[in-house]
C-alpha cells in the first residue's frame, strides 16, 4: 500500500462511449478511507464515470491516476488487486454457493486454474465474516435474498484485499434495513481497512449521512464537489432533481411533498409535536396555517413545507406581541384550531393564549391532551374536542364527527 492520501485522481476528463462525451470535466480526488457518493437522476452519467474510473471504459479526454500512477499503464494484474467492482449487474451461478461466489475475488492471487490455498480459504471466511455473511457460506448463491446476495457480491470484492472499492448501486432492489447495513458495512471497510469506496446511489438521505464527499452530476456535468455538509443546502436537491411538487429538507434528510393550497384549519404546535399532524394532514387533503413556532424548533423545518402561512418567531425569545397579533388575524379566518399538545414554556406560553381565544370565540378545538390529566382547560365552560392522534383527528375533521362525542384516550401522546 502507498503511503500517499490520495487513491483516486481524475484530470480534466470527460467520459462517455465513442469519443462522445456523456460528462465533462469530472475532477476527483478520493482520500484513502472515505466513500466518495455519486449522485444524479437517471441518465446523467453515474454509471459511465464508475465505469470509466474502473478501467471499462476508456477516457474520451483527460486521465484517471490510481495511487498517482496513470490507469492505463497499470498491469491488470496490479489493476485487479489494487481495485474491485461491485455493479448491478445480475449474477446467474447455478449451482454456486456463496462461499464460491466470494472465492472468485481471490482469481487475482490463484493462478490460472484458480486453485485456493488454506490462506485464500481463509481470506474468503474473513471477507464474509466482514459482512455479516459468514452464515451464508455453504447456501446456494440463487437461493438468497438479494440483500443477502448483495453483501456476498460486497465479501467476493473485499476477498480481493483491494485498495478501492467502485459500486454501482449497491442498495438498489434492498428493503430499508439491508440498505442501512450496506452502507454500514462499508463505513466499518473503510474505518477499519483502510479502503476507498466509490458508488452511486439513489438513495438521498443515505448517501449524506453515509459518505464523505458527495458528486452531484446533471446534464453533462458536475454541479457541485465536497462535504456534503457544504454542497447540500436549501434548494439544491430539487433542482437537481427537477423536483417541484416537494422539498428537501437538508436538516432532517427528509423530502416533504407540497401540502394543500387551501386552508382548513390553524394548528398550534411546537417541539415536533405537529410533525405527524402535518404529515397527516396532508395525506388526506386538508391544508393548514401554523403559528406560533420558534425558528429552530423542528416542526419549523416541515411546517415551510407543509403550511400555508406559518407564523415564526426568533429562537430563544418569548413570543412578541407582534408575531401574536399576526397568528390571531391568520387564525381568525378558520372555524377549526388544533391543539398538537405540545410542551408548554415560558417562551411559547403565548400559544396558549390563541386555545383559549379559539375556544372562547366558538371555534371547533381539537386537542391531544388528556381530558383527566391536564389543565389548560379544565375551567372553562366550553371544551375542546379530544382525539388521540393524528390519523383520529383526520378521521374526525373528514368525517364531520367533532360535534359528536369522541372517545377518550386513556394514554394521549403527541401523536407518532
Amino acid at each position: 500500500m502507498s503511503n500517499s492520501r490520495t487513491v483516486v485522481q481524475t484530470k480534466s476528463l470527460r467520459v462517455g462511449y465513442n469519443k462522445k462525451s456523456v460528462v465533462e470535466v469530472v475532477d476527483i480526488e478520493a482520500l484513502r478511507g472515505e466513500i466518495v457518493c455519486l449522485l444524479g437522476p437517471n441518465g446523467a452519467g453515474k454509471s459511465t464515470i464508475l465505469r470509466t474510473l474502473s478501467s471499462m471504459l476508456s477516457p474520451v479526454e483527460g486521465t484517471v491516476y490510481l495511487d498517482g500512477e496513470n490507469i492505463t499503464s497499470v498491469p491488470k494484474g496490479k489493476l485487479a488487486k489494487f481495485m474491485s467492482v461491485v455493479l448491478t449487474d445480475r449474477l446467474n451461478p447455478g449451482l454456486m454457493t456463496a462461499f464460491e461466489i466470494a472465492a472468485m475475488g481471490r482469481h487475482p492471487y490463484t493462478g490460472f486454474f484458480g486453485k485456493l490455498k488454506n490462506e485464500d480459504k481463509e481470506i474468503v471466511l474473513e471477507s464474509l465474516a466482514s459482512v455479516k455473511a459468514l452464515n451464508l457460506a455453504d447456501r446456494y448463491f440463487n437461493e438468497l435474498s438479494d440483500g443477502e446476495k448483495q453483501k456476498v457480491k460486497i465479501a467476493r470484492a473485499l476477498a480481493q484485499e483491494p485498495e478501492l472499492i467502485v459500486l454501482d448501486e449497491p442498495t438498489s432492489h434492498l428493503d430499508i434495513s439491508h440498505r442501512i447495513e450496506v452502507v454500514e458495512i462499508l463505513s466499518k471497510l473503510c474505518r477499519d481497512k483502510g479502503i476507498t469506496v466509490i458508488m452511486a446511489l439513489h438513495d438521498i438521505d443515505l448517501a449524506l449521512k453515509g459518505c464523505q464527499t458527495v458528486l452531484l452530476i446533471k446534464n453533462g456535468k458536475i454541479v457541485a464537489h465536497g462535504a456534503p455538509e457544504k454542497v447540500i443546502h436549501q434548494g439544491v436537491i430539487q433542482d437537481l432533481y427537477d423536483i417541484s411538487e416537494a422539498r428537501y429538507d437538508d436538516l432532517l434528510g427528509s423530502m416533504e411533498f407540497g401540502g394543500s393550497r387551501t386552508s382548513d384549519m390553524f394548528i398550534v404546535s411546537g417541539a415536533g409535536s405537529g410533525i405527524p399532524v402535518f404529515r397527516t394532514l396532508r395525506k388526506t387533503g386538508l391544508g393548514m396555517d401554523c403559528g406560533i413556532l420558534h425558528q429552530s424548533d423542528i416542526d419549523t423545518h416541515v411546517a415551510m413545507s407543509l403550511c400555508n402561512k406559518l407564523v415564526v418567531e426568533s429562537d430563544f425569545q418569548r413570543i412578541s406581541d407582534a408575531k401574536f397579533k399576526e397568528a390571531t388575524e391568520i387564525m381568525a379566518n378558520h372555524s377549526i384550531v388544533v391543539d398538537t399538545g405540545f410542551p408548554i414554556g415560558e417562551t411559547n406560553e403565548k400559544n396558549t393564549q390563541l386555545l383559549l381565544m379559539a375556544l372562547d370565540a366558538g371555534k371547533d378545538v381539537y386537542t391531544f391532551r388528556n381530558k383527566e390529566s391536564q389543565n389548560l382547560y379544565q375551567c372553562l365552560d366550553k371544551q375542546p374536542i379530544y382525539c388521540s392522534d393524528a390519523s383520529e383527528l383526520a378521521e374526525m375533521i373528514r368525517d364531520g364527527t367533532g360535534q359528536k362525542e369522541p372517545r377518550i384516550p386513556t394514554l394521549v401522546t403527541a401523536a407518532s
